[in-house]
């Protein structure tokens, strides 16, 4: 990487937030419904973000992991959230979406 494209690197607001649910993901050995989820956020956050580049490597490894692709992450995601607030099942925060 040159120079160039290091200065051009950027840190993510939610950067430090992120990098503790992916290491919890890493973790995980079976997907779950909030893994999914989570994983599915993640990944259109940093779709094309210029810097978090270790984040973008896991959440790869992720989809390795669980032998998905993003065609099937987003169906398996799309019927998660039509039964109901995924991510809301545990707290009352306001969901994370940007």
């Amino acid at each position: 990487m040159s120079s160039k494209e290091r200065k051009e690197e950027q840190t993510h607001p939610q950067y430090k937030r992120d990098r503790s649910i992916v290491e919890k993901l890493l973790s995980e050995e079976k997907e779950t419904e909030r893994g999914l989820a989570e994983l599915a956020r993640l990944k259109i956050r940093y779709r094309g973000f210029p810097g978090a580049r270790d984040i973008q490597d896991d959440l790869e490894k992720m989809m390795d992991k669980w032998e998905l692709t993003e065609e099937s992450l987003y169906q398996k995601t799309r019927k998660i959230h039509a039964k109901g607030k995924i991510f809301r099942e545990k707290s009352n925060e306001q969901d994370d979406w940007f």
